[in-house]
């Protein structure tokens, strides 16, 4: 199954190197999304079937926290996982997120497999670490 993913970001390079590690990393994705801050989001969350969200917490206009802060006041788009990509090492400022209800967070810089697993593990999906339990599930009729 494709997912639509939305990327927030206020830097328009990271946009794209975000984009670049999810498709190298194998994610399956039907359709990237962009939007450069939280306000831009909310429109294109409002136009666009997105699937799971990837937001930067420092941005201007409105940052990651607000973003999540107003999507879960919408019933339509209250559901849809956020995960924060970011610099932002600290613990608290992480439980911050995961507290307004991000579904997970992967720190910059990041690999392809880190947000893969990250990814795959939110929306249910196998995420390649039961490559060795094919010999294991064949006899599983």
């Amino acid at each position: 199954m494709a997912f639509n993913v939305l990327i927030v970001d206020d830097s328009s390079s990271m946009r794209a190197i975000i984009k670049k590690i999810i498709k190298v990393s194998g994610f399956s994705v039907g359709e990237f999304l962009v939007a450069a801050d939280g306000k831009e989001a909310l429109k294109v969350l409002k136009d666009e079937w997105v699937d799971i969200v990837l937001t930067d917490i420092n941005m201007p206009n409105m940052n990651g926290m607000e973003l999540i802060a107003e999507m879960k006041k919408d019933e339509l788009i209250r559901s849809i996982p956020v995960v924060m990509v970011t610099t932002e090492g600290s613990e608290k400022k992480m439980q911050e997120a995961m507290d307004l209800g991000a579904s997970g967070y992967v720190k910059k810089p990041f690999l392809p497999e880190d947000i893969k697993r990250t990814l795959s593990s939110i929306m249910g999906e196998e995420d390649g670490q039961r490559d060795h339990d094919e010999d294991d599930e064949a006899g599983d009729f």
